[in-house]
């Protein structure tokens, strides 16, 4: 069995932090989520991958390489154009010798329900259920059987979706070979899909588990589901006088220093500096290189490599990218006064806490307090004593 993931995409709903790299590696829980998928599958006993990559290629190629590392073999195969997902999936054709598990790369499964998808004799389709079904595909099922597919309908008839998520026969190059731009101008897998259900015969597989990340916040509810998973690991240095709650993960090479309380679950990379004094509370993640510092406070939070949070900071609910540094004093709401779901660059986050999406390489001078929603380009800097709000491009700079 061979498994095709997708991983082209930029995954422009999730900018700015896919400015610098793709979407799919993007960390949860300090792995890139792509990896999450394909330790799943290969933990359901997948070892022959082919990744479709595009946007950030070289990202995609250098963390993975060979796969070897990871005990699989991957090829790679080139979408020169990011002309849909029909596309995509045409561009691995050359590399398929039999049936072959697709995925998009930007979700998170299980190898229990990928196990049952590759026992499910093709063509299936892997769904799930949602509270807000109009944004995906939406899916109408009967007997076991898909019956009717719908994209993103401003009128859902269930709470069923497509994961993302097939088993595909060579069959499926015939119908992909058929397929038409759509009217943004892409081949669409779902056109091909269309043609399976009219002729009742593709099997839905429901997930018990599925998540899907297409937006910064959805990055927190991730990471959330996989640090609670995990349990305590120090290749570190603690010092005397430091408390730890519940299953924390310290990497090689770091120094937690005296006074700081980390409540798990949490993971901290290698050759990091946490405190003293510091506070860290549950599912944060904080990759390698970091310095949490002296009475810094962090909540729920995503923070990738090389960020400098070091005095009297706090920040909750966040994504923030890497090579960032806060100001002493600088810090992020994350509550709204009347409790309402937070908006950030415009859309319904669904949270109602959720305090910012901060870029790449951004700097705020001292005693900068940003708002809850907002989405700061990279390289973007902000004055001591800047109040943040709402969306800042790539670069900007207050004085």
């Amino acid at each position: 069995m061979q498994c095709v993931v997708l991983a082209a995409g930029e995954g422009k709903r999730m900018r700015p932090l896919t400015a610098q790299r793709p979407k799919v590696m993007l960390p949860v829980a300090n792995r890139p989520m792509m990896e999450h998928l394909v330790l799943a599958a290969r933990d359901a006993g997948i070892t022959d991958f082919i990744f479709v990559v595009g946007y950030g290629a070289r990202e995609v190629r250098s963390h993975f390489g060979d796969g070897e590392r990871f005990g699989i073999h991957i090829m790679y195969a080139p979408q020169r154009q990011q002309s849909g997902t029909a596309d995509a999936l045409r561009s691995a054709q050359n590399l398929i010798s039999g049936p072959f598990l697709a995925m998009n790369g930007d979700m998170i499964l299980t190898s229990a329900d990928i196990s049952r998808m590759i026992q499910t004799p093709p063509p299936c389709m892997g769904t799930s259920t949602t509270d807000h079904p109009g944004d995906f595909g939406v899916v109408l099922v009967e007997n076991e059987r898909v019956i009717a597919l719908e994209e993103k309908s401003k009128h859902p008839k269930s709470d069923i979706i497509n994961a993302g998520a097939y088993l595909f026969s060579q069959e499926i190059f015939d119908l992909l070979a058929q397929v038409q731009p759509s009217s943004r101008g892409e081949l669409e897998l779902t056109d091909a899909l269309g043609v399976l259900i009219a002729r009742q015969s593709l099997m839905a597989v429901s997930l018990s588990t599925w998540m899907d990340i297409g937006y910064p916040w959805d990055l927190l509810d991730a990471n959330a589901v996989l640090l609670a998973k995990i349990s305590s690991v120090n290749l570190g240095t603690i010092e005397e006088g430091v408390h730890l709650s519940g299953p924390v993960i310290i990497g090689k090479d770091t120094i937690v220093k005296s006074g700081t309380y980390i409540e798990g679950p949490c993971v901290i990379g290698n050759n990091c500096r946490i405190g003293p004094h510091a506070y860290i509370r549950g599912a944060t993640s904080i990759g390698d290189e970091c310095h949490i510092g002296h009475c810094t406070e962090l909540k729920n939070s995503v923070i990738m490599a090389k960020t400098k949070i070091p005095h009297f900071n706090y920040v909750g609910d966040s994504v923030i990218g890497s090579g960032c540094n806060f100001g002493a004093g600088t810090k992020v709401a994350n509550l709204r006064h009347d409790h309402a779901p937070v908006r950030a660059g415009g859309n319904d986050t669904r949270h109602t806490k959720f305090g910012a999406v901060v870029g790449d390489n951004v700097s705020f001078g001292i005693n900068c307090s940003v708002n809850v929603g907002s989405v700061i380009g990279s390289n973007a800097q902000f004055a001591p004593n800047s109040y943040i709000e709402g969306r800042f491009g790539e670069n900007s700079t207050i004085r």
